[in-house]
């Protein structure tokens, strides 16, 4: 089995408020370019869950420092020519078989690597969002190592993470800063490389149609939990868990005196040892999370005091249900439940999230507590 690496990290041109700080190239490019770029590489590369690079994405153009030794080699040419030097012209000459020789194995670089979505962890507003991306190569006879090397993968106007070596398969962080709650798209990864001597620079355009959803910023508050039967609203009265005989809630080992009637025996028949079963049932009269009973100063405000309260009540297993207007998430408790709450409340009335640099054509806005 293949080992996975995360990627080295290194931070691009940002400006003192940390956002980003565009290039001197991008501000001289005239928007409409940009444009017509970005539709060209929609069209040519269009998004797929799993990318495989062939020379038909592949772009290479010389570097900065690939154009002086492109000068150089007239210069040695014109100089050798010009004095009938034969050595000169040699030199010429075997710089320029050298520069040939890069292109070569810059496309080979890129060539044939495999690139597919990992599915990324939960995030909140505010924080730099990790996509995990799988790099897939191909390995050498007598080395695990592939011939892949430098790297660098980039989402528009965010910080780049270098593979410094890929293995067979290679797990790659790709950072998205300043998120914003809602339904995110980070539209194409920039994947580029100098190898193998910095005179040529290969790059391609990823799109793994990446889409997921950035809760809320939480903000601590009192929880305000209420129900529409009773008088008696306080907020650890009801929708608490206690033990009995309604819902099923997992598997205990078992303790010698208890009831057989509650022992896993289909478990045990599988060699799994003696396991009691555990039911829990609420106590009480349902209660509701609403945005109408949450103060705030503004929209935003008293979303990030809902996300707070469904993280807090999650966290001490209490069944609740959640009122966003006319969208209603009925009683329940545990993980899913926090992620279909936290989801509901960060896709509240927004559209979807997307990179500056993506093409929105790609992205269908989607209602208020479609699931993803």
């Amino acid at each position: 089995m293949a080992k996975s690496t995360t990627a080295k990290k290194h931070a691009s041109p940002h400006d003192a408020s940390g956002a980003f700080k565009p290039s001197r190239l991008s501000r001289l490019t005239p928007s409409w370019l940009t444009q017509r770029w970005s539709r060209w590489i929609s069209k040519r590369l269009p998004p797929q869950k799993q990318v495989t690079l062939s020379h038909k994405g592949i772009f290479i153009l010389p570097s900065g420092f690939g154009l002086f030794w492109l000068g150089l080699i007239v210069l040695l040419y014109l100089f050798g020519t010009n004095y009938q030097n034969n050595l000169v012209i040699g030199l010429s000459l075997l710089l320029a078989s050298v520069f040939h020789t890069c292109i070569i194995y810059s496309y080979k670089n890129l060539a044939g690597l495999t690139f597919k979505a990992v599915t990324p962890p939960h995030a909140y507003a505010d924080d730099s969002m990790p996509f995990p991306i799988m790099l897939t190569g191909h390995t050498r006879q007598d080395n695990p190592d592939t011939t892949h090397q430098q790297i660098c993968l980039q989402f528009s106007h965010q910080r780049h993470a270098r593979v410094k070596r890929m293995q067979e398969q290679t797990i790659a962080t790709v950072v998205f800063e300043h998120t914003k709650r809602g339904r995110l798209n980070p539209g194409r990864i920039k994947v580029s490389s100098y190898f193998p001597l910095g005179l040529c620079r290969a790059w391609s355009y990823v799109d793994l149609d990446i889409h997921h959803v950035i809760f809320a910023k939480p903000e601590v508050c009192d929880i305000k939990l209420a129900s529409h039967i009773s008088d008696n609203d306080t907020q650890y009265e009801h929708g608490k868990l206690h033990p009995g005989v309604d819902d099923y809630k997992g598997l205990r080992s078992y303790i010698p005196g208890e009831s057989l009637k509650q022992v896993a025996w289909k478990q045990w028949a599988q060699d799994k040892g003696m396991l009691t079963k555990e039911f829990d049932e609420p106590e009480g009269l349902p209660v509701w999370l609403t945005l109408a009973n949450t103060s705030g100063n503004n929209i935003e405000h008293k979303l990030s005091k809902l996300a707070w309260q469904v993280d807090k009540l999650s966290q001490s297993q209490q069944i609740f249900g959640l009122i966003l207007d006319e969208h209603i998430i009925n009683q329940q408790t545990g993980e899913a439940h926090r992620v279909a709450c936290q989801t509901a409340i960060g896709t509240y009335h927004l559209p979807a999230n997307m990179n500056p640099d993506f093409s929105p054509s790609h992205v269908t806005n989607s209602s208020v507590g479609e699931p993803l």
